[in-house]
């Protein structure tokens, strides 16, 4: 099982580790700074350094066991051309795993202005797209959305500095209040006893729903973020795209 330090703690760039695991899905370590792909934000990549080498990750994912499902191991994908740097490792390894910063702190921003587009359109989410150059969210709606109306929104809450927090609630309050999951395609993880939430504004006014990404501790980190483009991608779903400005 690998530690997941980003949880609760998403501004940590480094950590020591030991290496537990190396395969076809790439590198296990006990503990890790790097988020995998899910919840549609992209996995992390940066640099694993163990004894005067880099070896560069390119992406981070779930681990998966023989029978394709999910497993508590999170793998390190490396970059192409890595071989060399990958054969001198070996399990038992202490390594520094260490985050590209940069591009992690750009999901940080948009995957929090995604929380902010869900209380400016209050309607459920089916599907979500979170990179370092752009994010997209899908609505369940019908009606058009204003693209400067809600690139105006964004600003305005991003001005206000509202606090940004990560904190918990179990599967009993969950079901009591099952409204409080949007996305109509991703269900929030259960097995532990607690979900994780992420809590925009004080008591939860701006956004409250349960998430396992990384964000940014108050809203005015996000910087200058704009709606780009809004499309009909059918009938009954618009999408919302977003850009740095």
């Amino acid at each position: 099982m690998t530690d997941e330090l980003f949880r609760a703690d998403a501004y940590l760039k480094e950590c020591t580790a030991t290496v537990v695991a190396i395969g076809d899905q790439g590198v296990v370590l006990d503990r890790t700074v790097f988020y995998p792909l899910g919840g549609g934000q992209a996995g992390d990549s940066g640099a694993l350094l163990a004894g005067g080498i880099s070896l560069a990750i390119a992406d981070t994912r779930k681990g998966k066991d023989a029978d394709g499902n999910f497993a508590p191991f999170i793998a390190h994908v490396p970059a192409p051309g890595q071989e060399a740097a990958l054969s001198t490792l070996k399990v038992g390894d202490p390594v520094t795993a260490k985050v590209d910063w940069d591009r992690r702190h750009r999901l940080m921003r948009f995957h929090t202005t995604t929380h902010l587009l869900c209380h400016l359109v209050p309607q459920l989410v089916n599907g979500c797209s979170i990179t370092p150059d752009y994010a997209r969210l899908d609505f369940n709606m019908t009606d058009p959305l204003d693209k400067d109306a809600l690139t105006e929104g964004i600003a305005r809450l991003v001005a206000a500095a509202h606090p940004v927090v990560v904190g918990s609630i179990t599967d009993e309050e969950l079901d009591a209040n099952p409204a409080l999951v949007k996305s109509m395609s991703v269900q929030p993880p259960r097995g532990t006893g607690r979900i994780r939430t992420i809590r925009v504004g004080q008591d939860g006014l701006v956004d409250f729903q349960p998430c396992g990404g990384t964000h940014v501790a108050n809203t005015s980190e996000i910087g200058a973020v704009v709606v780009t483009k809004i499309e009909k991608k059918s009938a009954t779903t618009r999408r919302v795209v977003l850009g740095f400005a």
